[in-house]
């Protein structure tokens, strides 16, 4: 270990870590080292065989160093007290050694997340104390050992309660002697590996299993009857195997939460009556499963409900999602289906998918069969920095805006994955809401210092969270509590909320404020042996460029971020605008809440820029009028306008949501009105019909509102018509208001506020867009208020 690079500076004090001088991450009992846990230092270099002198060593945690590798020597033997190894997210390469096998008091093993190659050692089975054996995301290859005639096999671990062998290339078949009753298994992930064969028989004897994963691999034959009797199995995924037969019984695992058994070749039936009868049942997904026939009511009230995904079936008729629809149901896809109707309550505001039905024959342009919908529906869960408005973090350095100082802080950061959550809604802000606070508790850090970032599902549908940790005071983590909150995740330590399930971390480099001034020592000291001469001169010429740049910066202050630089400050210094209601943007949330400036979410253009249709991820839709090059202000005049429009309320105008500076973009965010524009519905061209009365209340209303707005914006609307004025206009001007989901055609060509049944043979009307060219704009809906 003397040759590692990196390594914390009390290393290189002395020559004994446990003298007087004591080494960070170093832990002695009598002058013996028991405990090494130097998590995330950003070590470089390769564990050498003398780590088998510290025989009374109990603990070792190296975990997310990826630069330290190298073959794992085998003189790792030797150390017989040894409880817990975690290697996780380092860079070790060559197989696993047999010796490891030969630790009698091992009971943490977590080797996942490197290069390891060859094959599980049948050795392994030696260790009757081992609780967590994960040796996920590496390269191991060929069959799982067993025991025979007398010999070792992974079957002898009976107190074992985690096998994540996932991500491997594992093949050959899973024994039937690797399952017996007497195993306390909780977790068998052994899904993205080559496993061939028959899902053996034993595995619905172990009665203590919570999640089984044995998705992407070549599974073939039937699934097993007995699988049902395990009954507190909350997430059972089977897909993208060859497995066939029927389709398996599930209805006794009453504890059931996932369920995923795509891509099969089951026999072809009718929906089972599991499917509505699991009570917990959040996520049923069953793509080209063979199902066929008329799709039960029943399915979509189960109290619990969030996704149904059934693509590629066969299921036919009108597809009635009924009147008790569970208030949690946000997806439900019946892609590439024989779907020739639908019927759908008002009630229902989650996403709809039925590409690729009879009945988008005749309704090709709704939501319904826009095939690209669930991608863009909803923008996922991001923790909120509304309340620190813009900041200017310098993020190749690794800083980052704190949530909980608005603050630009060192965080410790990295990804989380959980590899079987038992929802798969991303949007969902009470969940990820509650890992923030189970975060900050169970770390001890400060409330509010967690910052999560667009989870989603990747490849291996494992959701994938970037996760930053902020120091509660400070910008910097000291290198004791990077340690210990590299622990606390590597070891399992910190539990996440039940829902999430089994998780592993991968932490990035953390960059210690001494190895900044290290460097800068480094080049202070290069400097002076140039010679007196040379410093005078390099100080000179820094201190005149650093005058320039000073000038240039303060320039471009006043140019571009001066009029918003002052806005972070106290009222005292006179510099923050009275903001009522409207709140700052990021470039990167307005990008995600238009699916990037999509051109199907255009509204209209007009001198000023363009106009985009957006959803935040609150549900709540607005309009964003997006500035061209050429057509912006300056900073001063984009600041007075946002103060001004921000203070303007009145029930007939276009309420201001909010504003972006930032990147070049000049941005106002406004309430989005969904029935169209005055111009069309008093035509008649949107479908209302306003008798005069109407009329005459919408005038009027339209001029209150104007008459409400201060002299300059009234004028510049009633004179110069700008097309900024149809974003601060009319506002129930006796115009049609809605705050419900817009009523839809039926089909019979009526509107039902509740229900609205549309099938093949009566396409409904595209709603109106709203335009940005019309002064003023008024809210929309279908009737006009009394």
């Amino acid at each position: 270990m003397d040759q590692w690079q990196n390594a914390p500076p009390t290393w290189g004090q002395s020559d004994d870590p446990c003298g007087d001088a004591p080494w960070d991450g170093v832990v002695c009992s009598n002058s013996r080292v028991i405990s090494i846990k130097i998590s995330t230092m950003g070590i470089k270099g390769v564990l050498a065989a003398d780590i088998g002198q510290l025989t009374e060593l109990q603990s070792l945690d190296l975990s997310f160093n990826k630069d330290l590798g190298g073959v794992l020597t085998p003189n790792i033997g030797n150390l017989k007290q040894l409880t817990t190894l975690i290697l996780a997210g380092c860079s070790f390469h060559g197989t696993i050694p047999d010796e490891l096998g030969t630790l009698p008091k091992l009971s943490y093993m977590a080797l996942n997340s490197n290069q390891f190659s060859g094959k599980i050692p049948a050795s392994l089975g030696n260790l009757s104390n081992l609780y967590w054996f994960d040796i996920a995301d590496n390269q191991l290859t060929g069959p799982l050992p067993i025991s025979t005639n007398g010999g070792m096999g992974l079957d002898k671990l009976l107190k074992t309660k985690h096998f994540h062998f996932n991500k491997n290339q594992l093949s050959g078949s899973i024994p039937d002697a690797l399952f017996s009753p007497e195993m306390t298994l909780i977790h068998l992930l052994f899904d993205g590996n080559k496993f061939t064969g028959n899902i053996p028989d034993s595995l619905g004897l172990v009665s203590t299993l919570e999640v089984v994963r044995l998705d992407r691999n070549s599974l073939s034959g039937p699934v097993p009857e007995n699988l049902n009797n395990l009954t507190k199995v909350n997430e059972l995924n089977l897909a993208n195997n060859q497995l066939t037969g029927p389709l398996p019984d599930l209805s006794q695992m009453t504890q059931l939460n996932y369920v995923d058994l795509s891509n099969n070749t089951f026999d072809p039936s009718p929906s089972p009556q599991w499917f509505w009868r699991l009570p917990q049942l959040s996520a049923l997904i069953i793509q080209s499963g063979r199902l066929y026939g008329s799709v039960p009511i029943r399915l979509f009230s189960s109290p619990q409900l969030q996704q149904v995904i059934l693509d590629g079936n066969a299921f036919n008729g009108t597809l009635d999602m009924g009147k008790s629809i569970s208030s949690e149901l946000s997806i439900v896809s019946f892609k590439d289906n024989e779907l020739s109707s639908f019927t759908v309550t008002a009630s229902y505001n989650g996403t709809l998918s039925l590409a690729g039905n009879p009945v988008c024959n005749q309704l090709p342009n709704t939501q319904y069969c826009n095939a690209t919908q669930r991608a863009a529906a909803a923008a996922a869960y991001s923790t909120s920095l509304v309340k620190c408005f813009s900041g200017a973090c310098n993020a190749a350095a690794g800083q980052s805006l704190s949530p909980q100082s608005c603050a630009c802080a060192y965080p410790y950061q990295g990804v989380m994955y959980f590899r079987a959550p038992f929802f798969g809604d991303v949007t969902n802000g009470t969940a990820f809401q509650e890992l923030e606070s189970r975060l900050w508790t169970k770390l001890g850090l400060t409330p509010g210092s967690v910052f999560l970032q667009d989870p989603f599902f990747n490849a291996d549908s494992y959701m994938q969270v970037q996760v930053k940790l902020f120091p509660s005071a400070g910008a910097y983590f000291n290198r004791s509590e990077v340690m210990r909150i590299g622990f606390d995740l590597s070891n399992q330590t910190f539990k996440p909320p039940r829902e999430f399930g089994p998780y592993y971390f991968i932490a990035s480099p953390y960059p210690f404020p001494e190895d900044r001034s290290s460097s800068k020592s480094r080049s202070a000291i290069i400097g002076i042996a140039v010679g007196c001469g040379v410093l005078v001169v390099a100080l000179v010429g820094a201190a005149v460029y650093a005058l320039v740049q000073r000038r240039r910066a303060q320039k471009a202050r006043e140019e571009l971020g001066g009029p918003f630089a002052s806005w972070a400050r106290s009222e005292e210094r006179g510099g923050a605008p009275r903001l009522k209601g409207a709140r700052w943007f990021s470039y990167e949330e307005l990008k995600r809440s238009t699916n990037n400036f999509a051109e199907a979410n255009e509204l209209g253009y007009g001198g000023y820029g363009k106009v985009y249709r957006g959803m935040l991820p609150t549900g709540q839709f607005i309009a964003i009028k997006r500035a061209q090059q050429g057509s912006t202000q300056g900073g001063h005049e984009f600041k007075t306008e946002i103060e001004l429009l921000s203070r303007v309320h009145h029930k007939n105008l276009v309420g201001l949501v909010g504003f972006c500076f930032e990147q070049g973009e000049q941005m106002l965010v406004y309430e989005f009105m969904s029935a169209g524009t005055l111009r069309d519905g008093l035509s008649g061209k949107s479908g209302l019909h306003l008798d005069w009365k109407k009329r005459l209340r919408v005038a009027l209303g339209a001029a209150r509102g104007l008459a409400h707005l201060p002299h300059p914006e009234r004028a510049a609307c009633t004179s110069t018509g700008r097309s900024g004025c149809a974003w601060r206009s009319a506002r129930r001007a006796g115009w049609p208001t809605s705050t419900s989901s817009p009523t839809r055609p039926s089909s019979t060509g009526t509107s039902s506020p509740a229900t609205s049944s549309w099938t093949s043979t009566s396409p409904p009307r595209s709603p109106t867009s709203a335009s940005p060219s019309s002064c003023p704009t008024p809210r929309g809906a279908t009737s006009a208020p009394k």
